[in-house]
C-alpha cells in the first residue's frame, strides 16, 4: 500500500469503523484531516468560488451536485462514518457469500473525491475489490481520477466513465455485487436517486447490494410547537422508495410525476399551535440509517399548512419534471 500520509488516515479511520465505534470528535478530526489532503490533492476544497465548481449539472431528470457541494459531502461527519460501515459491511458479507473472486462495486455519482472508493480501498488488496465509477460531472471525473491516481489506489479502479446515471445502459451489469449511488439530498430534492434506481436496479441481478437500499419520507404532526415540550404523532409514510418503484410501470414513471399519495386528515384535530413535519430516512445497509438530524439529508421540514374546518386530506406528488421535488396540496 503507497505510503502517502492519507492512506495512514484513511486506514486508521476505517479500519476502526469495520472493527466497531469510532468516537465522534476523532471521527471529526480524522475526517478533517483526510480532506485536508484531497483538497490539497484536486485543487478542490469545496469551498471554491469559481462559477464551475459551484454550477450543478442538469441530468434528463434532475440535477447533479456541482464540484463544491460534492466535495462538502465528506464533511458530513455522520453521513460520512454511517456509509462507509454499511459498505465495509457490505463487502464483508459479499467476500463471505464469494470467497474466490474480487468484489466488483458499481459506484455512481462518485463526485470530486469518490470517497466511497478512497476511504474503502486501502483497507484491501486490489484482488480483493474492484470499483467502476460513474460520473456526470466531466471536472468531477477528472478531480476523482487525478486524486486516485496521487494517493496510488489505481489498481482498484477498474474503470471510470462519464455517463448520465439516469439512462446509462451498463456493461455486463451482471458482474457487479454491489451497486452505490447516494445522489441524494433532503427529501429527495433535485437529486436524481429515485429516476438513477428506476433505471439502473432492473439492469442489476436482484441479488445486487444496493447502497443506500431505501429511502422514506413520513409525515408527523408536533402538537404545541411553541411550547418548550413539543409532541409529535407519526402519521404516515408518504413516500417508500423502493416500494414505490417496484409498484409503478414504466409507463407511469415516464409522466412528469408519480402517482398521488392521499393522506386523509380530518379526523386529526389539527390546533393552530400544531405544525405538519416531514422526515427523510435514509436506510443505509441493513441496521444502518440516517435518522433525523444526522446528516443535511435528514433535517426535518416544517410545512407552512393551515387546514381549514373542512380540509379532508393532504395530497402529496412526488415530480419528475420540471425539478425533481416533492410537492403538496390540500383537499
Amino acid at each position: 500500500m503507497p505510503d502517502h500520509p492519507a492512506i495512514t488516515l484513511i486506514q486508521q479511520f476505517s479500519s476502526s469503523l469495520q472493527n466497531g465505534e469510532i468516537e465522534s470528535l476523532q471521527a471529526e478530526r480524522l475526517i478533517n484531516e483526510i480532506h485536508s489532503h484531497f483538497s490539497k490533492l484536486t485543487d478542490i476544497s469545496g469551498f471554491d468560488l469559481k462559477v464551475e465548481y459551484l454550477a450543478a449539472i442538469p441530468t434528463s431528470k434532475g440535477k447533479a451536485l456541482g464540484l463544491n457541494h460534492a466535495a462538502q459531502c465528506l464533511l458530513d461527519y455522520r453521513r460520512t462514518v454511517k456509509f462507509v460501515k454499511a459498505i465495509l459491511q457490505a463487502i464483508k458479507e459479499r467476500q463471505a457469500l464469494h470467497p474466490e473472486v474480487a468484489i466488483q462495486v458499481f459506484y455512481a455519482g462518485c463526485g470530486p473525491y469518490a470517497p466511497f472508493l478512497t476511504l474503502i480501498a486501502p483497507l484491501f488488496s486490489s484482488d480483493e475489490i474492484q470499483f467502476t465509477l460513474l460520473e456526470i460531472n466531466k471536472n468531477s471525473l477528472n478531480s476523482a481520477n487525478k486524486l486516485i491516481q496521487s494517493l496510488g489506489l489505481s489498481d482498484f479502479l477498474k474503470t471510470a466513465f462519464l455517463e448520465d446515471a439516469v439512462t446509462v445502459q451498463v456493461h455486463d451489469p451482471g458482474q457487479y455485487h454491489i451497486l452505490i449511488s447516494e445522489t441524494l439530498d433532503a427529501l429527495l430534492y433535485r437529486e436524481c436517486y429515485v429516476p438513477i434506481l428506476n433505471n439502473l436496479l432492473p439492469q442489476f441481478d436482484s441479488d445486487v447490494t444496493l447502497i443506500p437500499e431505501n429511502v422514506t419520507i413520513h409525515l408527523s404532526l408536533r402538537k404545541n410547537s411553541d411550547t418548550q415540550n413539543p409532541k409529535e404523532e407519526e402519521i404516515s409514510t408518504i413516500f417508500n422508495v423502493r416500494e414505490t418503484l417496484s409498484n409503478l410501470s414504466k409507463e407511469k414513471f415516464s409522466s412528469a410525476f408519480l402517482p398521488d399519495v392521499v393522506i386523509p386528515i380530518s379526523t386529526i384535530e389539527i390546533q393552530p399551535n400544531h405544525r405538519f413535519i416531514l422526515d427523510t430516512i435514509v436506510h443505509i445497509y441493513k441496521d444502518i440509517a440516517l435518522l433525523r438530524n444526522e446528516s443535511s439529508l435528514t433535517l426535518p421540514i416544517e410545512l407552512p399548512v393551515e387546514c381549514a374546518a373542512n380540509t379532508q386530506s393532504l395530497i402529496f406528488n412526488y415530480y419528475l419534471e420540471p425539478e425533481v421535488e416533492l410537492k403538496y396540496r390540500v383537499q
